[in-house]
């Protein structure tokens, strides 16, 4: 037997015992585990991350900045993209997809983004999308660019569209070949 708990024991029983120990209103909490350790505490709840709110006055303009290959918003304060039929929203660190421009966006995994969409960084997008936003709102009568609004039927879009699945038909392929060559699979 360790004289060490032993002797801790005697001397807080004898702190306790004396005068002073029982005036000074003192309280010992004495815990000992033999053999098992405690359990651990519990996990912390899981985060549930709620869909963004995405509100706008009205249908945001979509312009296509040459570098980018695909549609962004203009002139609303949400990171908005169109691709691939699909509208794509950048909020908080984290990538929506959504049928419609203002939802019911639904949570999506960096990887399953559009190719088109993930060639670029980010900030590269913003860089884009602010540089043909100034042509645009410089030139908004005369704008030369690809354009479209959500309410109206622009032949221009639905030609764009298709040539926007093509094009990310064409990068899933090419990214296929890439994995393959490279023994990498995507699960």
């Amino acid at each position: 037997m360790c004289m060490k708990p032993v002797i801790l024991v005697l001397g807080l029983v004898a702190a306790l015992a004396s005068p002073a120990g029982a005036a000074s209103n003192v309280g010992v909490d004495v815990n000992i585990n033999v053999g098992t350790p405690p359990p651990p505490p519990p996990p912390p709840p899981p985060m549930v991350v709620s869909p963004p709110t995405v509100v706008v006055q009205g249908p945001p303009v979509f312009v296509m900045p040459p570098s980018l290959g695909f549609y962004v918003a203009v002139g609303v304060p949400y990171d908005i993209f169109f691709v691939g039929g699909q509208y794509y929203l950048y909020q908080g660190n984290s990538w929506y997809r959504a049928p419609y421009y203002n939802g019911p966006w639904g949570a999506v995994p960096y990887k399953r983004l559009p190719p088109g969409l993930r060639k670029h960084k980010y900030d590269r997008i913003v860089y884009y999308r602010d540089q043909e936003y100034r042509v645009y709102r410089d030139e908004h009568e005369h704008y030369r660019g690809k354009q479209f609004k959500p309410d109206k039927e622009w032949k221009e879009h639905g030609k764009a569209e298709k040539e926007q699945r093509k094009e990310e038909k064409k990068w899933e392929k090419e990214e296929k070949k890439e994995h393959k060559k490279h023994g990498k699979h995507d699960d």
